[in-house]
């Protein structure tokens, strides 16, 4: 059998994972030594160039898991993943660390992981430009990414006399720095008081116009759904479900992340939308299917019924 050519996404997508899978080896008791932990399961996930979207799911659902593989952290078991065009599964290794200097950058919850504590706001700005053998001018282009986060009065000052959303928005200056094409952050705003969270998502909002870097973040953060289109919701290490808001309103993220389901429509603002796998798969809600005493491993009648596919329980 001839083998399976992997065309590149158009031009217009930025991000596009298909079937992705990851499994990682624990370390497990006498009789198992070795376990393996399946934290992706065939996801697959489209994102467009320019595009701001928020990643939520439960705890161990694969959200983490899944921006260590768009960062370069990590490596896919099986599937593929395109980033601004390019097979992630290829890279060799100079070209994963050039990836992760030039073609990607990170905002992480913990400050410590973003900036040196001993370096100036503006010399950690420098620091990945220094790493990639950037020229001369880049302190000016370090300068230029503090005026974009809004912290550039904090320029001489040092990390540990910021306060947690100077803290942060000194972190984005450093991953934009770089000019990357796609901005990963990770709970951006779980250690900030909501206030503060706002002002956050509000500088990725305006750096995303401003500049048309596409921006992905992990949440668990309720304001996220005032400042977000589109959320896409991530169980069991698959994409379950999207919300793609009409207007701008107020839903608890943190609800949604943890739910086997998504939360009522609010107001008619929300609409949620189920997501097919490339196989034709769907994830049911857990509480749907218990409502008709349907259990996991359970045979099912499935009916088409004009513009409707019913699923109904096997009578005994």
């Amino acid at each position: 059998m001839p083998k399976k050519v992997l065309l590149a996404p158009p031009e217009n997508v930025m991000v596009r994972c298909d079937n992705l899978v990851k499994i990682y080896k624990k370390k497990g008791g006498k009789r198992f030594p070795s376990v393996e932990v399946m934290a992706l399961q065939g996801l697959d996930l489209t994102v467009n160039r320019g595009e701001l979207i928020g990643i939520v799911g439960s705890s161990g659902s694969g959200k983490s898991t899944l921006l260590n593989l768009l960062g370069g952290l990590d490596v896919p078991t099986a599937g593929s993943l395109f980033v601004d065009g390019r097979d992630m599964l290829k890279f060799g290794d100079e070209e994963l660390t050039r990836y992760k200097r030039v073609s990607v950058g990170f905002v992480w919850q913990n400050s410590a992981r973003n900036l040196v504590p001993y370096l100036t706001v503006l010399q950690n700005a420098e620091l990945p430009l220094l790493l990639s053998g950037f020229g001369d001018d880049r302190r000016r282009r370090a300068e230029e990414s503090l005026e974009m986060a809004g912290i550039s009065h904090k320029k001489g000052s040092l990390p540990g006399q910021l306060s947690g959303g100077e803290q942060q928005r000194a972190a984005i200056a450093v991953a934009l720095s770089g000019n990357p094409k796609l901005l990963l952050a990770d709970e951006p705003t779980g250690s900030v008081d909501s206030k503060t969270a706002k002002s956050v998502l509000e500088a990725f909002r305006a750096l995303n116009r401003k500049t048309g870097v596409t921006v992905i973040i992990v949440t668990h953060d309720v304001n996220l759904s005032k400042e977000i289109d589109r959320v896409v919701a991530i169980r069991d290490g698959k994409t379950s479900s999207e919300f793609i808001r009409k207007k701008i309103d107020a839903v608890s993220l943190e609800e949604l992340a943890g739910a086997e389901s998504a939360p009522p429509e609010i107001g008619g603002a929300h609409e949620e939308l189920a997501v097919f796998d490339r196989a034709g798969r769907l994830q049911i809600p857990k509480e749907y299917l218990a409502s008709l005493g349907i259990k996991g491993g359970d045979k099912v009648k499935v009916e088409l019924d004009g513009d409707r596919i019913i699923i109904l329980p096997r009578n005994p």
